[in-house]
């Protein structure tokens, strides 16, 4: 289970804050908590509308990809802080992202009742029209004293407190769980609300240049003094120069696109001119967002709004269309679309990687010795794979290789002697499905899309 945190603070020193970095700690064996913070929000002002603001859009986008909410709030003047009450004010102002979200409210004060008014202030403040959260009912957890609350470690010290808490967190999961199974099943059309234009941000989103300026990539780069040439980058698992990491991603022997989590295409490794490319991209794209890259035409707008959707929902994390070729054995282009996580399990966007496989299975046919026949028993759309059909005119098959070395072989069986050579797959035996071109996808859960219309990037 997915759960955000909402700390009511921005002090440095905070009690409430201690509290849920405890909770995050000790109880991750009941949710995978992130904790959020505030710091950035802007003060509610109708006159600035800071709606699209990336700190807004931040909280927003990470709360509706939770299952439910914590919110931990200091006591003010027997109400809540004026920075939480300020942060709903945006998430209700245009946007609405606790709308029917489960909340589990809790709090921690100096003095004896544990921020009592302020949560029953902030429950009020939830359930208000325009906010509509799921507040938990019944439960409260009022921790007062609090300055000794904590050992040395910021761990809470007395076991039944601990013990109280983790019951309150154990009802809540179950709570959430409840909720979710009675709102069923997402609606068969939610992925009509996937927004193409990247008009919301995210944490990663570059401000301060136009989406569609041809020179974003320079613009952009200025803003954020990004390193180029000869800078060095740490990565996971390597230092490199960004010339060395553009050398290796272009090098790479298929088409890379990154679209990030707002729908805005930031990056593709672009090694060849458009006119050479199978899904056709130029420079002066980057930066788009998907609305622009791709022409509104055939429903293609459609198509891609289901297949983000689906990977930004986890039905899957791998979606993959072929393009529609004329002959066999000629090009067997694919168009993977890899959804791309951070550390933390969230969305983060889309590799789309477009290869064409012919090669390689033409290349596995001559180091075995095998060449690729038709199943008459195999029933596939033609219109969506590289098979033809029968009155077709076929390119010559790849031609059979009776001498190929075993010993290169994938294929060959744990008792097959090493002096033998690999047997050539005859015209009378079934194809080999593992090799075939006409191989299914996975049988993953797949939106209703039009395999014939290509989701690539494309001229405006």
């Amino acid at each position: 289970m997915k759960l955000v945190g909402i700390v009511g603070s921005i002090a440095e020193e905070s009690y409430n804050r201690k509290l849920m970095m405890f909770i995050a700690n000790r109880f991750n064996n009941l949710a995978d908590i992130e904790i959020l913070s505030l710091k950035d929000v802007p003060m509610f002002s109708e006159d600035n509308d800071q709606t699209n603001s990336m700190a807004v859009q931040y909280l927003k986008h990470r709360i509706e990809g939770a299952d439910g909410v914590i919110m931990v709030t200091p006591e003010h003047n027997h109400t809540t802080t004026a920075v939480l009450k300020s942060t709903i004010e945006w998430l209700s102002y245009k946007i609405h992202p606790l709308k029917d979200k489960p909340v589990l409210i809790l709090g921690v004060s100096y003095f004896t009742q544990g921020s009592s008014r302020a949560q029953l202030d902030l429950r009020g403040i939830l359930e208000a029209p325009g906010v509509n959260a799921l507040v938990m009912p019944g439960n409260e957890f009022l921790l007062g004293n609090v300055r000794d609350a904590f050992d040395e470690d910021d761990n809470l010290k007395d076991g039944r407190t601990v013990k109280f808490l983790g019951d309150i967190l154990g009802q809540f999961t179950k709570w959430v769980s409840v909720l979710k199974a009675l709102k069923g099943p997402e609606a068969p059309d939610a992925w009509k609300n996937e927004d193409l234009t990247a008009s919301g941000k995210t944490d990663t989103t570059i401000e301060g240049v136009d989406m569609d300026d041809p020179k974003w990539v320079e613009k952009a780069s200025e803003i954020k003094h990004a390193a180029s040439g000869k800078d060095y980058v740490k990565l996971d698992s390597g230092v490199l120069t960004v010339d060395q990491i553009n050398w290796l991603l272009k090098s790479i022997p298929a088409e890379l696109t990154y679209v990030d989590d707002n729908n805005q295409f930031i990056y593709y490794n672009h090694k060849n001119p458009d006119t050479k490319m199978f899904a056709k991209r130029r420079p002066d794209q980057t930066g788009n967002p998907l609305s622009m890259v791709h022409p509104d035409v055939r429903n293609v707008f459609d198509h891609v709004k289901q297949v983000v959707h689906t990977l930004r929902t986890g039905k899957t994390d791998m979606f993959q269309l072929a393009e529609p070729v004329d002959r066999k054995n000629v090009k067997w282009v694919v168009n993977n679309y890899q959804a791309i996580h951070d550390e933390d399990g969230n969305y983060r966007g889309v590799n789309e990687i477009v290869l064409d496989f012919w090669p390689i299975v033409q290349k596995y046919l001559e180091m075995t010795g095998q060449k690729l026949v038709d199943d008459p028993n195999n029933k596939v759309d033609t219109g969506a794979s590289a098979s033809v059909k029968e009155d077709d005119q076929p390119a010559k098959a790849a031609p059979a290789q009776p001498a190929a070395d075993t010993g290169a072989s994938a294929s060959v069986s744990d008792d097959a002697s090493a002096s033998q050579p690999a047997p050539t797959q005859t015209p009378t035996q079934p194809a080999d499905t593992g090799a075939s071109a006409s191989v299914e996808a996975d049988d993953a859960p797949m939106p209703e899309v039009d395999t014939t219309a290509s989701v690539s990037v494309s001229d405006k």
